[in-house]
């Protein structure tokens, strides 16, 4: 029995995937358009999952995109300040990832509120969707809270603004829920799956046995579940390909990403979304039939090149 539900906790590892392919992006995009500065999230596990490189299985923080995924529609990550919270009665804790990258974009650009301040900003609402269950949503989950002076800095065309909140809404809304169908279309590519999550998980062998079999067969019902909950078409890989061509034809030929020349948060978004299929046909398949390669490329070099080996540089202020 204990060996059964280890292996039911593999139905969850496709959020912590995501979570994973986020902070990759997170950390290098972050740096790049933040004066420098890197947030340690959590506690210390964001930075030990980026120091295993060549793992696709990193753990930590998560950017994992807002919205809904599935039955795994709520990932669960905290977002812990360091020195200066600590001393609080209580740590925040956030569920939507995407109000967790813009208040951390807002705390990096303007430093004159605390990251608690920030967060405030962003309040919880009770809200029911489509299918009558009751969710938490989150105002202004897309803006970054900047004085003008900031804002003409970061968005010196007001454009750029609100094309920015417009596809990472896209990649919540439409681009996440496609990954779970494409991931698990069939058995094979199932079990594919999961063969490659035990693998890289390192599970017993015990352990892997149930999480390999009884998931890759319960996702496999989940995803034609979520197949017909989205309306995807019967080759779900149609619409995984259609999704890739619509951001690329959205960034256009003369700007190597949504930000222009470096990339910005909706850049972000698509990226952690497409990167939690790497190692799967899904990915494979979308590289070949699709324009984005070139695109996803860019961000891997923009990425590493951002990066940042002293996890202590965000400091209070003061």
């Amino acid at each position: 029995m204990a060996a059964a539900c280890s292996g039911w906790r593999c139905l969850g590892l496709l959020p912590w995937r995501l979570r994973a392919a986020g902070q990759a992006a997170g950390v290098g995009l972050l740096r790049a358009q933040s004066r420098g500065y890197c947030i340690p999230f959590g506690t210390g596990r964001y930075a030990r999952g980026r120091a295993r490189k060549g793992s696709r299985m990193l753990v930590g923080a998560a950017f994992a995109l807002g919205g809904t995924f599935g039955l795994f529609q709520t990932l669960q990550y905290p977002l812990k300040a360091q020195e200066h919270l600590a001393e609080q009665q209580a740590a925040k804790q956030l569920n939507d990832s995407s109000v967790i990258i813009s208040a951390i974009k807002t705390y990096l650009i303007s430093r004159k509120k605390s990251l608690e301040e920030i967060v405030s900003f962003y309040p919880p609402m009770k809200a029911v969707n489509e299918r009558g269950k009751e969710v938490t949503e989150y105002g202004n989950k897309y803006w970054l809270m900047l004085d003008e002076m900031e804002t003409q800095h970061v968005y010196p065309i007001k454009e750029t603004r609100v094309e920015e909140m417009k596809w990472r809404k896209w990649a919540d809304d439409w681009l996440v829920h496609l990954i779970s169908p494409n991931v698990y279309r069939t058995p094979r590519e199932a079990l594919a799956s999961f063969n490659y999550i035990v693998h890289e998980g390192k599970f017993g062998t015990v352990e892997g046995f149930f999480a390999k079999y009884m998931g890759a067969v319960a996702m496999f019902f989940i995803s034609k579940r979520l197949k017909s909950r989205h309306h995807l078409q019967d080759n779900v890989r149609e619409d995984l390909y259609k999704a890739a061509n619509d951001w690329v034809k959205a960034i256009g030929k003369h700007r190597p990403f949504m930000g222009g020349s470096q990339p910005n948060l909706a850049d972000l978004a698509v990226y952690g979304v497409l990167r939690v299929m790497e190692g799967l046909e899904a990915y494979d398949d979308m590289m070949i039939h699709t324009k984005i390669q070139p695109w996803y490329h860019r961000m891997e070099k923009a990425i590493g090149e951002a990066e940042v080996p002293n996890w202590q540089l965000l400091q209070p202020p003061y």
